[in-house]
């Protein structure tokens, strides 16, 4: 059995189940390297000692039982840093795997951490040749390409807005893999997170080393930075944030950057920070038609050299409609239950795989829940939403809250009214209905409640 695909698939469900920052932190460039099937023991690498001891304080229980769920062979798992003193061991280590593997499985991938480049922290697997182009993304798609065109003077910034697993990520980082091939040398991209930037602020302050952070960032040609919302709120962050985004802006640098929402509705972000984000380029990228996510579904299955019927991609195209990554997830353990489990594919059995992906990423969402997620995206106090103010910036939120507490817990107006405050079921009837109309006219709206949804879903 390939163990890059038994990592893969795993990686995919456990994406499904925790916050994007975190998986893009602490496990996406985790791979495992070595399996003892004599003792059913997994050996997984990840890049630093601060990532291991947090996955396996946090993250280790979720990744034995999708292991275990996928492999009922393996019992317990390890965990090692990847290095430049053990990378080449390890490397021959998993050669030595893919030799005595059956020619019926296709060839191992390399260690992600000998895939993702040290120097830009881009991965080479997003390029703009597999980026599936549709109605829902050509403009951001064509804004990329102007910008690689004319890297620094052509809408800059550059910022990229949509919700959760909508090909953002993919399509950031192709820009920076396209500029580094077509200018060479001559063009230093770093790719981020908002949240490896936070932590290198945080890192600097604490240690006195901010010169260091200044370099780092300052001292590019084009800026990649994943989920900028999350820096909002945080005041030295931000504080760091600008100073660089002044910097490099000032030097025709280019900044590209993607985010959940637009700045105007990144509720905790500094003026003078949402003020530059808007002078530049904001598109955004909404969700696939049918004919897209069929597309992008063909395309996966090509790449990886693999047949499946073309009814099971239309019908599991079908399924799922709102996320491109839960769409990858699913096609993954559809694969490898036809390769590895070797069942037959059929819809009943997308349909029960599609179940199980359910199952695995739902939970117990209270009304409190509702309350401070709704609380957090919006940039307020849970005790906001429950008190009589009847300011602007309240009322929506508090609104939203009793709309997805009807529509999604199924809760009584009567009920509704008293968890927000003890107010009138007529208040909770009124803000149902009124969100129910808007959220059909109003696109912004609407993806503002996908969102929110989105976190509950996931806890974050």
């Amino acid at each position: 059995m390939s163990i890059q695909d038994l990592w893969k698939t795993v990686l995919g469900e456990i994406e499904l189940q925790i916050s994007r920052p975190n998986f893009l932190t602490w496990l996406k460039q985790s791979e495992i390297v070595e399996k003892d099937e004599k003792n059913g023991v997994v050996l997984v690498g990840l890049p630093n000692h601060f990532a291991k001891d947090w996955v396996k304080s946090r993250y280790h229980k979720l990744i034995l039982g999708s292991l275990r769920n996928l492999d009922g062979s393996i019992r317990s798992i390890d965990y090692i840093v990847l290095n430049s003193q053990n990378a080449e061991m390890l490397k021959k280590r998993v050669q030595k795997t893919q030799a005595s593997a059956s020619a019926a499985f296709r060839p191992q991938e390399p260690l992600l951490e000998l895939r993702i480049d040290p120097q830009t922290n881009l991965n080479p697997r997003y390029t703009l040749e597999t980026f599936i182009v549709g109605s829902s993304n050509e403009l951001a798609h064509a804004a990329v390409q102007a910008v690689i065109d004319d890297v620094g003077t052509k809408y800059n910034p550059l910022f990229i807005y949509g919700g959760v697993g909508l090909g953002k990520t993919h399509l950031i980082q192709a820009a920076g893999n396209e500029i580094q091939a077509r200018y060479a040398k001559r063009v230093h991209v770093l790719y981020v997170t908002s949240e490896k930037f936070v932590s290198d602020v945080v890192w600097a302050l604490r240690n006195k080393r901010m010169d260091d952070v200044k370099s780092k960032y300052r001292d590019v040609d084009v800026l990649v930075i994943d989920d900028i919302q999350f820096i909002g709120g945080k005041t030295a962050t931000e504080q760091e944030f600008f100073y660089t985004f002044n910097t490099l802006y000032e030097h025709n640098k280019q900044i590209i950057m993607s985010s959940d929402r637009p700045p105007a509705a990144i509720p905790t972000l500094e003026e003078r920070l949402r003020s530059r984000f808007e002078g530049g380029m904001i598109v955004d990228v909404s969700y696939p038609d049918y004919e897209m996510r069929l597309a992008i579904l063909r395309t996966k299955i090509q790449q990886q050299n693999i047949s499946l019927d073309d009814g099971i991609l239309e019908h599991l195209a079908l399924k799922i409609q709102n996320n491109i990554r839960e769409l990858e997830g699913v096609l993954n353990k559809i694969l490898f239950t036809q390769q590895y489990k070797g069942e037959k594919i059929t819809t009943k059995k997308v349909d029960e795989i599609i179940q199980e992906v359910a199952h695995v990423t739902s939970k117990h969402i209270t009304a409190q829940d509702v309350i401070k997620t709704v609380a957090d995206f919006f940039g307020v106090s849970p005790e906001d939403l429950v008190q009589r103010s009847r300011k602007r910036e309240i009322v929506e939120p508090r609104q939203i809250c009793m709309y997805l507490m009807r529509d999604s817990l199924n809760l009584s107006y009567p009920h509704i009214g008293e968890k927000l405050g003890k107010r009138d079921h007529t208040t909770a009837i009124h803000a149902y209905e009124k969100i129910s109309k808007e959220v059909t006219q109003n696109p912004q709206l609407n993806q503002k409640i996908v969102l929110i949804k989105g976190r509950l879903q996931k806890g974050s």
